[in-house]
């Protein structure tokens, strides 16, 4: 699978976007997907996931309540809509395609795109 990552940008704070991820190959169905990001100096952190049917999610408590992930299998693509967003948001942002639950560990993620930038201003 390989996944390719878009829609990150220059925003100011209390502003929304929209992340997209898109997958090739048939099989993206088959996987969950999640979203993580990182910041300058520090370490790669969870953001979200959700199951393979799109019904289940969960999210880091930081994101909870702004920031809300979808999936179209039709589309093979994977969103993550972000709002209220706070300079802390700033990092770059990787989806992920794993076989487990909607799981918060990286080793559990087989497959990484490339990521996108988000900046938030202040």
């Amino acid at each position: 699978v390989q996944l390719q990552a878009s829609g990150g940008g220059l925003v100011q704070a209390g502003g929304s976007l929209r992340l997209s991820c898109a997958a090739s190959g048939r099989t993206f169905s088959s996987y969950v997907m999640g979203w993580f990001r990182q910041a300058p100096g520090k370490e790669r952190e969870f953001v979200g996931a959700i199951s393979r049917s799109g019904v289940s999610t969960s999210y880091a408590d930081s994101v909870k309540g702004r920031f809300t992930m979808s999936r179209d299998n039709a589309k093979s693509t994977v969103y993550l809509q972000m709002n209220s967003l706070k300079p802390e948001d700033t990092a770059v942002y990787y989806c992920a395609a794993g076989r487990w639950g909607t799981s918060a560990k990286q080793d559990e993620y087989d497959y990484w795109g490339q990521g996108t930038q988000v900046t938030v201003s202040s």
